[in-house]
This record gives structure tokens, sequence and C-alpha cells, in this order.
């Protein structure tokens, strides 16, 4: 009786040690509490965490330990109300009669993606925008040489060494807008001149992740323009964020629709894509679209070279 009091007692400790850090993620998430480097990062696995609260609930309600059962019951109702819509979609736009915008955006990895496949997603998606991160002057050269002027022959970039950069191409003519050059990776900021008259404001995306300076990712991400006035913005590229960290939710709810999320794809994994986890564990890439603006699709390829997928959508333009 002894030996099987504490195997119970033990089993009902390990119970509550899993079931209280689920119910305490939860509170963070639903609060916005997140902060400091180590805890903002760790909110991209909330997907994840989602899922290990039920496991915890079934578990702890088989035991018949209904205290940690309750506890990470409602850690699993809750983060399954925050994280399921990004799988449900919101809101999709028919592009029958009107002008559409088909974006494309992928992160190179420093300059290491294969170029020639980075081309063959543009031969194959036909994007009028494309967005590359981590651009360098040698990987930029090298998209010259494939072959990319042929089918975007305009661009505003801003290659870096050690992949630092980044660029816009378009099939469209671009001017560029004032660049911010004070943070680590380039964002170049462009106009697109569409050939119906249109005038879309684009910015290649990249703030540095949380887990390496979780100001300066912040910084970045609050640096972001606020749609609304004037022509509309699309926002492209590796946020090193997702729904699950508040500041990322407070940059879409400035004006934005997310196209992954509105599309029902907003849980497709971009990264890392490697050999050990080629599809992904998390959606830290993203295309953000000006609500003035409609999304009809989204989707997520792979890159090879890269350890992103890449990303694109048809956005809906305005009648």
């Amino acid at each position: 009786m002894t030996t099987i009091g504490a195997t119970g007692a033990g089993r009902r400790r390990l119970i509550w040690a899993a079931a209280v850090p689920l119910g305490a993620w939860a509170i963070v998430r639903a609060f916005g509490l997140e902060s400091g480097s180590q805890l903002t990062s760790l909110m991209w696995f909330t997907p994840y965490a989602a899922i290990a609260a039920l496991l915890v609930a079934v578990l702890a309600a088989a035991f018949r330990n209904w205290a940690a059962a309750a506890v990470a019951g409602v850690a699993t109702v809750y983060l399954a109300t925050a994280v399921l819509p990004r799988a449900i979609g919101s809101e999709t736009e028919s592009p029958v009669g009107h002008e559409t915008l088909t974006v494309l955006s992928a992160n190179v990895e420093l300059g290491g993606a294969d170029p020639s496949a980075l081309v063959s997603l543009v031969d194959r998606y036909h994007p009028d925008l494309l967005s590359v991160q981590e651009l360098t002057p040698a990987f930029a050269r090298k998209l010259e040489r494939h072959g990319l002027g042929r089918q975007l022959p305009y661009s505003v970039l801003m290659p870096q060494p050690k992949g630092h950069g980044g660029g816009l191409y378009s099939r469209f003519p671009l001017s560029s807008l004032p660049r911010q050059t004070h943070f680590l990776f380039r964002m170049p900021r462009a106009v697109i001149a569409l050939p119906q008259g249109e005038r879309l404001r684009v910015v290649a995306v990249h703030p540095q992740p949380p887990n390496m300076s979780v100001d300066r990712w912040e910084e970045a991400l609050e640096s972001l323009p606020i749609p609304g006035h004037g022509s509309p913005w699309v926002l492209a590229g590796d946020f090193n964020a997702t729904f699950d960290q508040a500041e990322f939710r407070e940059l879409v709810d400035r004006g934005y629709r997310d196209a992954g999320e509105a599309t029902g794809k907003g849980l497709e994994p971009t990264w890392p894509s490697d050999q050990v986890f080629p599809w992904g564990l998390m959606t830290i890439d993203h295309i953000l679209a000006d609500r003035r603006l409609g999304v009809a699709e989204y989707g997520v390829d792979d890159l090879p070279g890269s350890d992103h997928r890449a990303i694109y959508s048809e956005l809906v333009l305005p009648r």
C-alpha cells in the first residue's frame, strides 16, 4: 500500500508539473505578457503547447486528478481558440472581375539558397512582386545570371554582405521610398506602379529575431507603416513572428490581414526547413495586405538551399 501510495503521489506531482506551466503559458498568451528574448521566442511554439495541454488534460482525467485536468482543460480551450482560427480561414475574395497582384516572398538564408530554384518558383507562380530577404550582392548577381530579369525587370535592392540585405523585384515599375538603414537587416520600401493606374506601397520585411534582441525586433515591427491613408501597403517577408506574439498581433490590428490566416493556411510552417524538419515547425513568414485589399489565394512552397520555405499570395485590388 505504501508503494502504491507513493507511486500515486509521484504521478500526481508529474501531472501537476506539466499542467501548471501550460496554464501559465495560456495566461501569458491571453494577456500578451511575454517579455525578454527567451520567453518571447518561446511563444512561437504555442500551437504545440495547445496539443500538449490537451494530452495533459486527458491524462489527468484518466488518473482522476480532476483539479489538474481542469487547469489543463482550460488551457486547452483557450489555446485552441487562439490557434485554430488560422486553420479555418476568415475572409477571402474572388479575383473574378478584379485586378490582382501576386506576391512571392523568399528568405534565401544568407544568400545560400539555390538561385535557379527561386527563379523556377517565379516561373511557376508568375508573381508581380518578389520580396527577398537575406540578399547578398553575390546572390543578386546569381539571380540576374539565371534570368530573373526576364520576368521581373524592375528592382529596388539593398544587398549586404553576410546576408543582411533585402530586395524587391517587380514586373511593373518600382520607385524607391526612403530607406531605414539603422536595422541589422535591410528592409527596402518601394512604390509599385500598376498598369491600370493603381499604386501600391511595399516593404520587404525582415526584423532580426527576438532571440537575438527582443528590443530591436520590437523596434523593427513598430517601424512598419500604418495603413489607411494614401496608397495601400503590402508587407511581405520573414517577420520572425507568429500570431502568438503580442507585437505581431498589434501590427496586424493596425489595419492588415494576414494572407495565410485569411485562407485557412495560417498554420502551414515556413521555418526551419532542414533535413530534420523539411516541412518546418512554425509560421514566421507572412504576407500582410492592407485591409483595403482582398486575399484570394495563399500557399507555401519549398526553396532548396534555404532554411525557410517560400510563400506566395494572390491579392485582390479594390475596384
